[in-house]
Formats: C-alpha cells, sequence, structure tokens
C-alpha cells in the first residue's frame, strides 16, 4: 500500500472539514426557521437633525428645534428621518442559528417607507440565546408621504419611539438568507416582525 504524501493529507483533511462546515450551515439554516424574532427598541432618533428620541409633539420641543423641523417640511429640499432600528433574534434550538443577510421593507403606521439590506453575518446563540441586529435606517419624509401637508409630515416623524423607545409604530418585513456550501438560501418570502415576537416557523405568508 502507497503512503500518503503530505499533500494528500491536507487534501483529504481539507475536504473533510469543508464537509463538516457545510453540514453545519446546514443545520444553521434548520434552526433558522424555529428562531422567533422582534422588533426590540428605536434608538438614534433624529427629524432634520433634530433629537427627537423623547418627543411626542412639536410643542414639546425648543422654539428653535421645532422651527427647524417645520421649515424642513415646508422646504422643496428633504426632511431627513434618520434611526437605528434594534432587531432581536432569539433562537429556541440547542444548536447555533445563523444568517448572512437580511433584506428588509420597513413601514410605519402601515406606509411602506424603505427598504433594505443588512449583509453582517449573525450568529444566534442556542438554547434561548439573543442576538440585536441594528438597521441603520434613513428616510426622506417628504418623498415617503407625498401630497401630505407640510405640518403632516413634520409630526409624522414624532413619538416613532413610543413608551420605553418600543417601536410600537413601526412593522419590517423580514428576508433571511444563509451560505450552505456555495448555494444561498433565502426564506420563502417575507417574514412580519412587531414589537413581539414571532416565530419564523408560523409565519410563512409571502409579502408582495
Amino acid at each position: 500500500m502507497k503512503k500518503l504524501t503530505s499533500l494528500s493529507v491536507i487534501l483529504i483533511i481539507t475536504i473533510f472539514m469543508s464537509g463538516c462546515e457545510i453540514l453545519n450551515q446546514a443545520q444553521q439554516m434548520t434552526n433558522l426557521t424555529k428562531c422567533e424574532f422582534r422588533l426590540s427598541s428605536v434608538d438614534q432618533l433624529r427629524l432634520a437633525g433634530v433629537d427627537i428620541q423623547q418627543i411626542n409633539q412639536l410643542s414639546d420641543l425648543r422654539l428653535m428645534d421645532a422651527a427647524k423641523i417645520t421649515a424642513a417640511a415646508a422646504s422643496g429640499g428633504s426632511l431627513p428621518l434618520n434611526f437605528t432600528l434594534n432587531v432581536e433574534a432569539k433562537n429556541p434550538n440547542t444548536a447555533m442559528a445563523g444568517l448572512n443577510r437580511l433584506d428588509w421593507i420597513l413601514l410605519i403606521d402601515d406606509i411602506e417607507m424603505v427598504s433594505g439590506v443588512n449583509d453582517q453575518r449573525v450568529q444566534i446563540p442556542a438554547n434561548g440565546g439573543t442576538t440585536n441586529i441594528p438597521l441603520t435606517i434613513g428616510i426622506n419624509l417628504k418623498e415617503a408621504l407625498k401630497g401630505k401637508s407640510a405640518d403632516a409630515i413634520a409630526n409624522f416623524g414624532l413619538n416613532l419611539a413610543g413608551t420605553g423607545n418600543r417601536p410600537t409604530r413601526i412593522t419590517l418585513k423580514a428576508k433571511p438568507t444563509i451560505m450552505v456550501g456555495s448555494q444561498t438560501i433565502s426564506y420563502p418570502g417575507y417574514l412580519t416582525v412587531q414589537n413581539e415576537f414571532t416565530s419564523a416557523y408560523f409565519s410563512r405568508k409571502v409579502y408582495q
């Protein structure tokens, strides 16, 4: 019997490790379907550059800040609404779950506002472990709310954080994707994520 060369041993080990990695990725994909997601909080909420994190109405702002928002809403330019939306993922499985990409569509008061992609690798620990997925959101309210009055547009972005910074007015449509070997596998349709935990397994309705 011929002895295995060092190169042959390395090739065998590499193939074995690659196979184990693919199996691990496949298991993480299976585990992902049983994970639960929710919108946990809204942070760094700003409207036209003004901090509105704890603001319910324009009258709660200082006069100069309220004037800045009102002027931006009435002008021919943009009215930017920026914030971080924290999405919490919980894994009830006994092994780790993971995803490579998260396509999302954000709605406020059931109005579709903006869409985007988070392409950072996310791993969710086993046995009830949780991971936060922060999404950086930027919306031009004047573009998203065409036809609305300046006052309506200015007031729309207020009170988004809600009590305890909970995003009660926000809904996220999310499509997780994971790599298995060189194959990209996306969740069929979009999950509906709100401020209570929703299981991916029981949320299979496709969002058009």
